[in-house]
């Protein structure tokens, strides 16, 4: 039986009024986004947040896990030596497991932006000899990377229990 739009579970959040410089603009749409996925991970079911929607293996869990992976690596210099492995989470951790290490790895990631007011210079590393792009480029690469799953997430939760929105 189709749901029609009435039936679906609608949270919105209208896109950030952030400050004037480049540096708000782009820590406010990023933030804007990683609590969009984060909102759209928490409280799903969990059997079914892990299980594969679509025939390329993608799960709404895999993909937070893999975006806390990816903030890791951009912002903390954590090293990921399979990438594919990221799209799912570990088998032991529930729903709230992985959206509380997203969230405290978005919380270290922003204590490193704090320090970097100059969009330009390159991102700290902790991983020395390894070229570091500039904060300019991981906090757009964040953006796409962010935007992109969650759009995935929005379909995937629709797909598990109708729930629509950012």
């Amino acid at each position: 039986m189709a749901t029609t739009p009435r039936d679906r579970k609608r949270r919105d959040t209208p896109p950030p009024r952030t400050g004037t410089s480049e540096a708000e603009v782009l820590r406010g749409f990023l933030d804007y986004l990683r609590a969009s996925i984060a909102s759209k991970v928490e409280g799903s079911p969990d059997p079914q947040a892990r299980a594969a929607a679509v025939p390329s293996g993608t799960n709404l869990l895999g993909l937070l896990h893999h975006l806390t992976c990816v903030e890791g690596a951009t912002f903390l210099g954590d090293q990921v030596t399979d990438w594919q492995a990221t799209f799912h989470a570990p088998a032991q951790d529930a729903v709230s497991d992985v959206v509380a290490r997203y969230r405290d790895t978005v919380d270290r990631a922003n204590e490193v932006l704090d320090g970097c007011p100059d969009l330009s210079a390159p991102l700290p590393r902790p991983r020395p000899g390894k070229p570091a792009p500039t904060i300019r480029w991981a906090l757009t690469h964040m953006i796409e990377e962010t935007g992109r799953h969650a759009g995935h997430a929005d379909i995937l939760r629709e797909l598990i229990d109708n729930t629509t929105g950012r």
